[in-house]
C-alpha cells in the first residue's frame, strides 16, 4: 500500500502545484490558496511516509 500512497501524494502535489501556477497567472488568489494548500497536504502526507517506512527500517535493523 506504501508505493500507491506515495504515488497519490506526489499527484496531489503536482496537482497543487497546477493550481497554484494557475490561479497565480488569471489573478485569483482563491485558486492559488487552493493549489498551495494541496501541494502542502500531498506534502505532508509524504512526510508520514517516509516516517513509516525509517520506523520500519528500524524495526527491521534491531530485530536481527
Amino acid at each position: 500500500m506504501g508505493f500507491l500512497d506515495k504515488l497519490k501524494n506526489k499527484a496531489q502535489r503536482a496537482a497543487g502545484r497546477s493550481k497554484e501556477e494557475a490561479g497565480r497567472r488569471s489573478g485569483d488568489p482563491y485558486l492559488e490558496a487552493e493549489g498551495r494548500r494541496d501541494r502542502v497536504a500531498g506534502g505532508a502526507k509524504q512526510v508520514g511516509e517516509r516516517a513509516k517506512d525509517t520506523a520500519r527500517e528500524v524495526r527491521k535493523t534491531f530485530r536481527r
